[in-house]
């Protein structure tokens, strides 16, 4: 089965095992008061929220080989949870008690930065970390890089090989795959009670604002309190595409559109839709829970007019500003972010690495495989998310965006009275 050697490679990886630069203590004083290498070493507390079994062995293997390397600054994991970390950090920092080291990712992390939490590591970011612009811009605040990026997901078009087949298409193979040529698929393996497509979008904001760019759909100018939103056809392009394949082709399962991804894979395992568009880190479930026999494949990354770009919301370490050894916390996060190690830690986690280097050696590791090949071949195009950068973002997705755009997959509004649920909730949010 095409796509079964992701599951093997997953609990794979080479850690970067050597110290990293001169050792990170030689300027600070340890915790009893003498210089760093004469007693009691410093101990940097690491905020992390990996829950993944092979994540949370991939990022103690990490830490493992930086403690042997580096005995006068020893770092310990302090093990948390997605959920709930936003509220748990706000209490935290009120309190003077936020780790050194904190873990999360750009969209929730940059509300921190703003309001002067984080320390500024534009200094110590070395030019080996070579991460695209995007990415980069993802943690970049008042021209201060206030977090490494470290891990990415991105949405990629899953495919029912024999349903394709069976349909007498010819699979996509290029560098990139248009949106047109996705609907023109769907619609050819809409046969005998069978669908083309099945996409979860019970949360539908995060989807629709992360591949807008590829039709040059970014909603959000400025930033802070003081950006505009804007919806044009850039914004309502794959809202409108995704309807006119619903209601017109008929191509796509419609209770899919109430369901989550992980739902909608039920379907795609019983051959009720040929593909289904789907967070790149999937491909490690589809590998494990797939049946036997199901022949799978990865279709290149969508393209529109404006390019394959998706927006960047990667996960992200950032360094406590009050930390007393925000210096050595610094070298910590740059010997994590080695190739070596965010290989190993993406193979475990099922996702991209920020850095072009690791995407490199972890396409390697991985071998031949296509379907990973695919995937990791997404993180090249991903571009800077603005509303990661929006006071009110948060809070005009969840109240405004998201039951505007399930009103209008749900056929409830057009795509001008969308447009204007949209404008007229911001309005009222930032009024």
């Amino acid at each position: 089965m095409r796509g079964a050697s992701i599951a093997a490679s997953l609990t794979a990886g080479v850690l970067f095992l050597s110290a990293c630069g001169g050792g990170a203590g030689g300027s600070d004083e340890a915790t009893d008061g003498g210089p760093a290498g004469e007693g009691t070493p410093i101990t940097l507390e690491f905020q992390s929220l990996s829950d993944q079994p092979a994540a949370i062995e991939a990022t103690e293997s990490i830490v493992a080989a930086w403690n042997k390397a580096n005995p006068d600054v020893q770092v310990e994991i302090v093990p948390a949870g997605w959920d709930g970390i936003y509220d748990k950090l706000i209490t935290q920092f009120n309190g003077g008690a936020a780790p050194d080291i904190i873990h999360y990712e750009a969209a929730s992390i940059v509300p921190f930065a703003v309001d002067g939490y984080l320390a500024d590591l534009s200094e110590y970011l070395p030019k080996e970390f070579d991460v695209p612009e995007g990415i980069l811009k993802a943690v970049t605040v008042n021209d201060e890089v206030i977090a490494y990026p470290t891990e990415l997901q991105s949405y990629m078009v899953f495919a029912n090989k024999a349903m394709l087949d069976a349909a007498g298409v010819e699979i996509p193979s290029g560098e990139t795959m248009t949106w047109d040529e996705l609907r023109g698929l769907a619609k050819a393996s809409t046969l005998d009670g069978k669908f083309g497509l099945g996409w979860g979008l019970k949360s539908p904001t995060a989807a629709f604002m992360t591949m807008g760019p590829t039709f040059g759909g970014t909603y959000f100018g400025g930033t802070g309190a003081d950006a505009e939103l804007t919806i044009g056809d850039g914004e309502l392009a794959i809202p409108q595409l995704v309807n006119a394949m619903n209601t017109e082709d008929k191509s796509i399962l419609p209770v899919t559109l109430t369901q989550s991804g992980s739902e909608t894979l039920a379907s795609f395992y019983a051959g009720e839709i040929a593909m289904t568009i789907q967070g790149s880190f999937q491909a490690a479930n589809i590998a494990k829970d797939a049946p036997e026999g199901f022949e799978w494949v990865v279709l290149p990354p969508l393209e529109g007019p404006e390019g394959a770009g998706q927006a960047a919301n990667p996960q992200t370490l950032s360094v406590n500003i009050d930390s007393e050894h925000v210096e050595q916390a610094a070298e910590f996060l740059n010997f994590f972010t080695q190739p070596e190690n965010l290989a190993a830690l993406n193979e475990a986690d099922a996702l991209i690495p920020a850095s072009t280097s690791a995407q490199e050696l972890m396409a390697k590791n991985l071998g031949d495989d296509p379907n990973w090949q695919t995937v990791l071949s997404s993180g090249q195009h991903m571009t800077d998310a603005p509303y990661l950068f929006v006071d009110a973002y948060a809070q005009w997705k969840d109240t405004v965006a998201t039951p505007a755009f399930q009103r209008f997959l749900a056929g409830e509004i057009d795509s001008d009275g969308l447009a204007k649920e949209l404008q007229a909730g911001w309005d009222e949010i930032t009024a």
